[in-house]
Order: structure tokens, then sequence, then C-alpha cells
């Protein structure tokens, strides 16, 4: 009995200490809290030089954030939002739910950035990723014109769709309904979130799937397989800025003001390459590991700045429905 009261007494004692830090809540997509995600490492490193528990909410991918976000409100749960990106940065900020940052970093983005409320963490180029050694289109239009069947992801809840979206109009412009219309047969199907159409592309369900340029990278360093590729389209690549925010009505903004200058340390920085599988927004000390070198680089680059995108979204969803209904 002895034993049972002192083991009840330092549980008691441990939970209590448990309870005494403060919690710093973190709303992102699925893949980023997954095992093999960036998640677990984060929590750890930030840990330990916080005193507080990291929780991190995976909702959905990227797209959802903000939606689960509006639906909230100001009572949200959340202190910080990861996950949004450039075409997501208007809508969001006209929520007035998220609040301004100081942080600062010598960003290596192939963009310039400079942004009072949204802080970038990792960037890449979208791509259809396939077998490598298959013979593969090189543009929308052979795309489309091919028998080659692809998965992609919905544009109303996934980053990646939405990029699409934007890939598409940006190449195209007018001629964006036309493309979409001569692609619908070559959809197998839309998925919610990037994490399910991967997952369908690697059990044979598609001969490609919207992806990014870096995926080959985690066949490569983390499975020792060269067997996947991204397919390089003359039009040019769509790029992927994805950014975090603190929430203006966080009754943690010394925490979530930490985390953010946190997540552009070379700690946080190191992470990503091997575990979101994209470019950091700040070089780490160490460099790239060693298999990115070996990855495809566009040679042209699309991004739509976050108003442009604003503008074209509406407009461009419903192309694509109009496509995809007929």
């Amino acid at each position: 009995m002895k034993h049972l009261l002192i083991a009840a007494g330092i549980l008691s004692a441990t939970s209590a200490v448990a309870a005494d830090k403060p919690e710093l809540t973190v709303y992102t997509y699925d893949s980023f809290v997954s095992d093999w995600g960036p998640g677990p490492q984060v929590e750890e490193a930030f840990e330990k030089t916080c005193d507080c528990d990291l929780k991190l909410v995976g909702v959905e991918d990227g797209a959802a954030l903000l939606s689960r976000i509006r639906l909230e409100g100001a009572g949200s749960d959340a202190d910080i939002v990861l996950g949004l990106d450039t075409n997501l940065l208007i809508a969001a900020r006209e929520t007035g739910l998220f609040a301004a940052h100081d942080v600062e970093a010598d960003y290596a983005l192939p963009v310039a950035w400079a942004d009072d409320h949204f802080v970038p963490y990792d960037w890449g180029y979208f791509a259809f990723v396939h077998n490598a050694g298959a013979e593969v289109p090189g543009n929308f239009r052979d795309l489309a014109a091919s028998d080659t069947k692809i998965l992609i992801q919905d544009p109303r809840s996934s980053t990646p769709g939405l990029g699409l979206l934007m890939w598409v109009k940006a190449a195209y412009g007018d001629a964006a309904p036309e493309i979409w219309a001569d692609l619908s047969d070559n959809i197998v199907t839309v998925t919610k979130g990037w994490s399910e159409a991967y997952g369908l592309f690697l059990d044979g369900e598609a001969d490609m799937v919207l992806s990014y340029t870096t995926s080959p990278a985690y066949h490569l360093i983390a499975e020792e397989d060269d067997s996947k590729a991204a397919a390089v389209f003359d039009e040019g690549h769509y790029m992927q800025v994805e950014v975090a925010a603190k929430l203006a009505g966080s009754d943690q903004v010394e925490l979530a003001d930490q985390f953010l200058a946190f997540m552009v340390s070379d700690a946080f920085q190191s992470i990503i390459p091997t575990t979101n599988w994209m470019y950091p927004a700040v070089m780490p000390a160490d460099g790239l590991p060693a298999g990115f070198d070996m990855l495809v680089t566009p040679e042209k680059a699309l991004l739509l700045t976050p108003e442009e995108a604003a503008a074209t979204r509406d407009e461009a969803l419903g192309e694509w429905l109009g496509a995809l209904s007929q």
C-alpha cells in the first residue's frame, strides 16, 4: 500500500508540473503531424527551448485550415496556423483573425518576401510525379491529348489542388477552360488532400499524381529508391510558399511569437527537407541534404502575387468545376 501511495504521489506531482506548463496550439495539415512528417521533431525541438507543451493539431489539408479558422472565429483554440500559402494570404488577411509579427530572417526564397502577418517556412514547385522511366507528357496540352491517368486534389480543401488551378491559369490565361475540358477524362479521382492522392498513386491507381519536384527525394533518401521522378512541363511550374501566422485571439502571445521566431531558426529549418520534403525558407547551416542535388529544377517558375491569386481564384474554380461536371 505504501508503494502505491508513493507512486500516486509521484504521478500527482508529475501531472501538476505538466499542468503548470503553458500550452501552445498549432493548427496544421495532417501530413505535417504524421509520424513521418516534421511534427514530432519540431515538437521535441521547440519544447526544449520553451518550457511549454506544443500541441500540433492536424486539420486535413492546407486550404481546409482557413475554413476551420473562419468557422471557429475569434474563439478558436489555435494560437498559430501553419500551412497556408500565398494563394490564400489575401483571404486569410481579410478575416481579421491574424496578428502581425516582428520576425526577421535571411530568407532563401526565390522571391522577395516582406509580409507583416505571415512567416514563410518552406517552398517548392508543383509537379506531376510518375514512375521513373515512363514516357510522360511535357506540358498540359500533351497531357490532355494522352491516355495518361492522373490524381489531383480538391482546390477547395487542398493547397496543392488550389496551386494546380493557379498553375493552369498562370500558364494559359483565358485558355484555361479549354485545358480543363480536355483534361477531365485524364483525372481518375479528386481527393480532399495530398496524402490520400499520393497514397493512391503509390498503390498503382494512376500514372501520375499532383505533388512536388521534391517528392522523389523522399523515396531516394528515406527509402533508397530511385523509382520516382517529377515530370518537367515546358510551360513552367507553379511555385508554392508555405506560411504560418499567429491568431489575434491567442492567449499565448509570447509563446506564439517565440514559435514563429523558432520556425525560421536552423533547428526548425534543418528538419524541413527530409520530413516535409520541401525546400527550407532559410538555408540550414549544413545546406541541403545529399539527394536534393538530383532533383529536377524547372527552367521557368510561375507564381501569381497574393493579390492576383485572390482575384483569380473564383474564376479559376468555376472553370474547373464546370469542366469536371460535364
